[in-house]
């Protein structure tokens, strides 16, 4: 706006500019409430997509574990199962083997101690031979039948070990693949999220400091044509007065 003072016969022109009257003002307001709105937006936006990354994170991170877990369970199972079959087989075996052993021994045993009787009746033979002949025969049967259980029983225990060394290998291996895809999908999962958090904040940084340089600019604008409006205005006034009087 213009001061103008006079004093005698001269005049003396002042003038003030503002930037605060007028529909400037009120343009200038609106761009601040905008600008102000657009920034709450762009903050909730990136809000909301933060924590939507961080719940996927964290399920993901929940599935894979009770994935490990339940795959550890399932192996544990099948390996204590296997065993157990295994160690019942075993022990089914070598019963039946005991048994069929026992049967033959008392068979053979019977048989000799007839075929003894019926010699001994028949012909006259030393009794001193005869007890020779059946103790020769049933020392020879135990023999047999102790090895024939060694070798059983040795042949069942090395299958037995080959087939336990088996699974402690494949239960081994399983659990470190298991392992390492776990570690493998947190490192991924980890790297990833926070990639996407670092290129959210590079973005909403960078929102922000091109929302507030188009307010600085916009304001300064209207300033500048406010100051410039009023400052013809008023020169326009100071050469009207300068011609009237």
């Amino acid at each position: 706006m213009w001061a103008i003072s006079c004093s005698s016969s001269h005049c003396v022109n002042t003038f003030f500019v503002t930037v605060n009257g007028g529909g400037g003002g009120v343009v200038v307001v609106v761009v601040v409430v905008v600008v102000v709105v657009v920034v709450v937006v762009i903050v909730v936006v990136v809000v909301i997509v933060v924590v939507v990354v961080v719940v996927v994170v964290v399920v993901v991170v929940v599935v894979v574990v009770v994935v490990v877990v339940v795959v550890e369970v399932v192996v544990v199972v099948v390996v204590v199962v296997e065993v157990v079959v295994v160690v019942v087989v075993v022990v089914v075996v070598v019963v039946v083997i005991v048994v069929v052993v026992v049967v033959v021994v008392v068979v053979v045993v019977v048989k000799v101690v007839v075929v003894v009787a019926v010699v001994v009746e028949v012909v006259i033979v030393d009794v001193v031979v005869v007890v020779v002949v059946v103790v020769v025969v049933v020392v020879v049967v135990v023999v047999v039948v102790v090895v024939v259980l060694v070798v059983v029983v040795l042949v069942v225990v090395l299958v037995v070990v080959v087939e336990v060394v088996v699974v402690v290998v494949v239960v081994v291996v399983v659990v470190v693949v298991v392992e390492v895809v776990v570690v493998v999908v947190v490192v991924v999962v980890v790297v990833v999220v926070v990639v996407v958090v670092e290129v959210v904040v590079v973005v909403v940084v960078v929102v922000v400091v091109v929302v507030v340089v188009v307010v600085v600019v916009v304001v300064v604008a209207v300033a500048v044509a406010e100051a410039v409006a009023a400052l013809q205005d008023q020169y326009l006034r100071m050469i009207k007065w300068e011609k009237v009087t």
